[in-house]
């Protein structure tokens, strides 16, 4: 059956539904109401996508239920168009001979919003140049920071949720096919990184394009590429592209995604150009154990910490841990870093819903990095694998 608009996009009904959740909150914590900034958090309860700038933008719910957007001009007819939305409060520009933050305040004390207001920070960040008083100072009322109760929402993922994040594995598998089939001696990650993203976001669109939006600011279609991380630069985990010649014999470290509705998944690969030695081999073959544990050690109930002292308890155990760098993953979703972390200072209980990257690496200096990393689902079983390109040795290795 093809897919439809209402399988490939959040309906408005789950937008009513995590706004209710948003009343909770406000009612929970005696609230007048909430206010929130960050672009992620206006995305996850209204839909409303856009690049977050210098100039402020909010949305804001009243303990009554009264759902406002704050935008500047630029965005008043976008914000418009959001459904759910009951208002929408605009400026001229910023910086402007009036504050734009006067205007939210005005907005804000008119749906009654004025004593002790719920924001996931106390006036719009410092981002881009802006400069603009905290939303305490200008109103008067008592600030209280609701980022917590937010996020845990956020990590617990929807069935329409998965399926957004099941599309972007299958998009980000693709444009990973690619980009291993391009990449050969002599040629720059910067062409090979190009041509596989490009013929994948077109694939993409002849596939699903009536009924796909990437709404994300930092994806464009799928992508796949290496970041700079190749050879001994490999062994940098977030090295940047630096347009590196591909040679024999180089480790490399990918990564591939696609935005599909805002939501992004994480594909990444450790694959040796031309027959590995016998050390890229034991490094790889550590690794792969080390995916393993984390995958496995994945159940409901169970504190994050725990998942990543499994895999510490291998580093040590096999004296790998002058090699380690990182936590073993984290969530992901609207964003692709979310929390929790399956890091041993995270107690976090898993629960069934959340979706994981999973990718403890190995960073060996003089010889490069080894990390996979998947998209994995939590279920009421076990873990459930969305990504699913090959994760062997001999299926990663790519003649020289």
């Amino acid at each position: 059956m093809p897919l439809t608009m209402t399988q490939l996009k959040i309906s408005d009904a789950e937008f009513a539904e995590r706004n209710e959740r948003l009343l909770a909150i406000i009612d929970e914590l005696g609230l007048s109401g909430l206010v929130l900034f960050d672009a992620d958090y206006i995305k996850y309860y209204t839909g409303f996508a856009f690049i977050p700038t210098e100039r402020p933008m909010a949305y804001a719910v009243s303990g009554g239920g009264e759902r406002a957007l704050f935008v500047p001009r630029l965005e008043l007819e976008h914000a418009q168009s959001m459904s759910i939305i009951d208002r929408v409060a605009h400026y001229p520009e910023y910086p402007d001979l009036n504050h734009p933050m006067h205007v939210l305040v005005d907005l804000v004390k008119d749906m009654g919003i004025d004593a002790k207001i719920g924001a996931d920070s106390d006036g719009y960040p410092w981002v881009f140049g802006y400069r603009g008083d905290a939303l305490s100072q200008l109103t008067g009322g008592e600030v209280i920071n609701c980022r917590a109760p937010i996020e845990d929402q956020m990590m617990v993922k929807s069935e329409a949720e998965i399926a957004l994040l099941k599309e972007s594995c299958k998009w980000g598998n693709l444009a990973h096919m690619l980009l291993q089939n391009y990449t050969r001696v002599g040629v720059g990650e910067v062409e090979v990184s190009q041509r596989a993203s490009d013929e994948a976001t077109l694939m993409m669109l002849e596939t699903i394009g009536p009924i796909w939006r990437g709404n994300s600011a930092w994806f464009t279609g799928a992508i796949a590429g290496y970041r700079g991380q190749i050879g001994r630069n490999a062994a940098i985990p977030h090295a940047l592209t630096s347009n590196i010649k591909f040679q024999a014999g180089d480790v490399l470290v990918t990564g591939a995604s696609a935005a599909v509705w805002g939501y992004v998944s994480e594909l990444e690969r450790s694959m040796i150009l031309g027959a590995p030695s016998d050390e890229q081999k034991r490094m790889f073959d550590h690794m792969l154990n080390l995916q393993t544990i984390a995958m496995e050690a994945l159940e409901p109930g169970k504190p994050c910490s725990a998942v990543d002292r499994e895999v510490r308890a291998y580093f040590d155990a096999h004296d790998l841990l002058p090699y380690w760098k990182h936590h073993s993953g984290h969530t992901i979703g609207l964003r692709y870093h979310e929390g929790p972390f399956l890091d041993i200072g995270d107690d976090t209980a898993i629960k069934a819903g959340m979706v994981f990257t999973v990718e403890p690496g190995l960073y060996v200096p003089e010889l490069g990095g080894f990390r996979h990393s998947d998209t994995v689902l939590v279920t009421d079983s076990g873990a459930e694998m969305l990504t699913y390109y090959p994760r062997d040795l001999a299926s990663l290795t790519l003649p020289a």
